[in-house]
């Protein structure tokens, strides 16, 4: 197939890459390199010695994007591109909902322009808000607490709408929890460009030297702990779900949205243990207050991408520490040396 990758530079982005070419698809990355570094694209070159096409733009240049989208001709693509810090989205939603939703918008307008009807789009757990179950399943009621979890939703409605219109087009709305991990060669792993918003490189960041120590948001949750607990998915497994959802997005038509997790919780206190072990280095961490958005727990019943992408989850928490370190240990500085 034909597969076009907006921010197909990204973290999760550059790892679906790899797994979309190792498939033999033919493929094309959209990508301004805000939070990502065309050294990324290198990098899988090399690892799949597979050439493809990289257009830099961005997503809210209606006109770029629908050009590359039309040359192309892609049977589906695949939607990485858009901001994704919960913390940054409050301080600054008006860019979140133009980044996310008018983004989103820009690029349907151009696959409309290529007849492309399929596309596979990364979402987000936060749509779920404050849970009032767990495990959480897709039919859990939906109410982000944050904009970012909120550009998620209204993308999530929007594509809902825009499958109904269309008796052949479908959508896969893969409903992500937490990303980490690398790649098992350390070649290609999570770089952000700031500050890091999430756990893991954060803490790959202190192991390494770059950073003093690790801030917990929050220790008095109602938790085993008193850290918030999460559902960690190892990049590499997550790649494979977009590989998986590319196959189901051939064969199917309407809306699906679909959890993509492992089932397990773990606290922030149990990925610094973790981390330690699979680096031999000490992380020095302080509680702090809680951040604004935040929950205390959230975990996925993913066994919904079993049964309809014949996907799981397979590589556990230690895996995803000693592919982190791999990475931030052989790239201390990230793609730029």
């Amino acid at each position: 197939m034909r597969v076009f990758l907006t921010g197909g530079a990204g973290y999760i982005g550059s790892h679906t890459l790899l797994e979309v070419l190792s498939e033999a698809h033919e493929v094309c990355v959209y990508d301004d390199f805000s939070n990502s570094a065309p050294e990324a694209l290198a990098r899988v070159e090399q690892l799949t010695n597979r050439k493809f096409l990289a257009v830099t733009g961005n997503i809210l240049d209606q006109m770029l994007v629908a050009k590359a989208l039309v040359e192309f001709q892609p049977d589906v693509v695949v939607h990485f591109a858009g901001k994704k810090a919960v913390g940054e989205s409050v301080a600054k939603p008006l860019m979140y909902y133009e980044n996310n939703v008018v983004g989103t918008l820009s690029l349907l307008r151009g696959m409309e322009a290529a007849g492309c009807r399929r596309i596979v789009f990364s979402s987000s757990a936060t749509v779920y808000g404050n849970p009032q179950y767990l495990p959480l399943d897709e039919n859990h009621p939906l109410s982000a607490t944050n904009p970012y979890g909120q550009t998620k939703l209204m993308v999530e409605h929007i594509l809902r709408d825009w499958c109904a219109t269309q008796l052949d087009a479908s959508a896969v709305l893969l409903r992500y929890f937490n990303p980490v991990g690398a790649h098992d060669s350390g070649k290609i792993g999570e770089d952000p460009h700031d500050i890091p918003n999430n756990l893991m490189p954060f803490v790959s960041q202190v192991a390494v030297g770059r950073r003093k120590k690790l801030q917990v948001f929050g220790g008095d949750y109602n938790t085993s702990d008193g850290t918030g607990v999460r559902d960690y998915i190892h990049v590499v497994d997550l790649a494979k779900a977009h590989a998986a959802a590319i196959s189901f997005a051939e064969t199917h038509t309407g809306c699906e949205a679909i959890n993509v997790g492992t089932g397990q919780g773990a606290s922030v206190l149990d990925v610094v243990a973790a981390f330690e072990a699979a680096s031999g280095r000490s992380v020095p961490n302080e509680m702090v207050e809680r951040r604004p958005g935040d929950v205390a727990a959230c975990y996925a019943d993913a066994s919904k991408a079993q049964n309809l992408l014949g996907w799981q989850a397979t590589r556990d928490l230690a895996d995803m520490c000693k592919t982190a370190w791999k990475w931030q240990s052989q790239n201390p500085n990230g793609y730029q040396g």
